[in-house]
């Protein structure tokens, strides 16, 4: 029997044996219909994943040396390209592929390496694909041609920020009374799809819109009081889409002070999405960074340039005040006007418009909103 005779025979015992395995396996999943594998949620992913099993290595077994070369500077352009949409470019090796926690839906409940990553040889194309059946989440990047990092993270903002990806639901018994104790009330968080996490109901979900698309989602924990925002949001203004064009915008520091300035009939209203500095910064302090902080101020549709007046209502502690100076100073303090926060006490002011909000009342909010300073004259005083 010569070589070829061989390897038909070698071939044709190893389709025997599959044909085995697989009828002994429906075999027993006829006699336990209570199997792992009827039940989707379960099986699912292990049933994509035999399903899409990673090739054999090659018959020949060539070694890395006879691979070809990539050309000059195409594995750093693929390496930034990957890396910048989460997946870890140094964990795979090329010509193979290489299962991954998706970056998206990170394995979903069951914490899988569902993501099926593969480089090609010349290390100039990369292409993935998660087989967790929530996720789908799929795509490529060529090193020398095809989308850039912008572009790249659009599409995946495109795919990760929805509330299916993002495992959201709406609010529950819990987070509405611990709203409705600071006087927010469902119907103001409905019009804001305000929602929670389907695996913590404990926290709160304020979900970033613009033109009708989530770009951006940032989470507190009721209990622990932590905040968080999903890798990769954009930064924007938060109640985006509320403003209307030709009327006085006011701007806070948060996002439930934005809801409590609905409450208090101020809707042309919006919050900052990262919070305030710890200080003003300085010329020569006012670095990229600084500046990148800032870049909302000029993503908002042009909004702001058609405003009569811009209201500042940070709140008044000195990250308050520091985050309403760098405003102002951006702006335009010809244009700002300054809210002033009510004396609680003889040491203390009111923090914030929800503060007001609850201990004085939401007409109250309105009247303080309403009897703002110029910037300007307020400064100098």
């Amino acid at each position: 029997m010569n070589g070829l005779q061989q390897q038909r025979c070698l071939l044709l015992l190893l389709f025997r044996n599959i044909q085995t395995t697989s009828l002994s396996i429906n075999f027993k999943t006829q006699l336990n219909p209570h199997s792992r594998c009827h039940h989707p949620q379960l099986s699912a992913p292990a049933v994509f994943r035999h399903q899409f099993p990673p090739p054999p290595p090659p018959l020949n077994n060539s070694s890395s040396e006879n691979m070809p070369k990539p050309k000059e500077g195409e594995v750093e352009r693929i390496k930034d390209k990957v890396d910048s949409i989460g997946i870890n470019f140094d964990s795979c090796t090329r010509g193979h592929y290489t299962y991954l926690i998706c970056p998206l839906c990170k394995g979903g409940q069951t914490k899988e390496s569902s993501l099926s990553f593969h480089v090609n040889k010349n290390k100039n194309v990369a292409m993935w694909r998660c087989f967790n059946f929530e996720c789908g989440w799929a795509g490529h990047v060529l090193a020398d041609v095809g989308p850039t990092q912008d572009e790249v993270n659009k599409l995946k903002f495109s795919k990760e920020l929805s509330e299916e990806t993002l495992r959201l639901e709406p609010l529950g018994d819990e987070i509405i009374k611990y709203f409705a104790e600071r006087m927010i009330s469902v119907d103001t968080l409905q019009k804001n799809a305000v929602m929670q996490m389907v695996d913590d109901k404990n926290v709160i979900a304020y979900t970033y819109i613009r033109k009708g698309e989530l770009v951006n989602c940032k989470f507190r924990s009721i209990t622990s009081r932590k905040f968080w925002q999903v890798k990769h949001g954009e930064s924007i203004f938060y109640g985006l889409d509320d403003i209307q064009e030709g009327n006085d915008i006011v701007i806070v520091e948060g996002e439930i002070d934005k809801l409590s300035m609905e409450e208090a009939g101020i809707l042309n209203c919006v919050s900052v999405p990262d919070g305030a500095p710890q200080h003003v910064s300085t010329k020569a302090s006012s670095s990229k960074k600084q500046n990148t902080r800032f870049k909302y101020l000029s993503d908002c549709n042009g909004h702001l340039d058609k405003a009569p007046r811009i209201i500042l209502a940070t709140d008044g502690d000195g990250p308050g005040q520091a985050l309403a100076e760098e405003l102002s100073r951006r702006l335009g303090k010809e244009r700002c006007w300054l809210v002033t926060w009510p004396k609680k006490d003889d040491n203390n002011c009111y923090k914030d418009a929800n503060e007001v909000l609850v201990h004085l009342g939401a007409e109250k909010l309105r009247q303080i909103v309403e009897t703002a300073e110029l910037y300007q004259v307020k400064n100098s005083l």
